[in-house]
């Protein structure tokens, strides 16, 4: 699913999906339904991206740390 827009007031939700474009309006319930699931996925996944890179980050920010701390302890041979 590319998207779902909503544009002006005056024109209709359009669904794009696999190129297509549809009226949002004119589809039945159940795929209604399965935009809106869709959508849903779309916003978690972006979100659970984003704690991934939070996480990333972080972890870096504790190998430089630690890296830093173990410049004054002697390694064994």
């Amino acid at each position: 699913m590319d998207n779902a827009s909503q544009p002006n007031s005056n024109q209709p939700p359009v669904l794009t999906f696999e190129g297509n474009r549809y009226d949002l309006n004119s589809l039945p319930d159940d795929m209604k339904e399965l935009v809106r699931g869709m959508q849903v996925a779309d916003a978690q996944l972006r979100m659970h991206e984003d704690t991934l890179k939070v996480l990333a980050v972080g972890r870096q920010a504790m190998a430089s740390q630690l890296n830093d701390k173990l410049k004054t302890i002697t390694p064994l041979p």
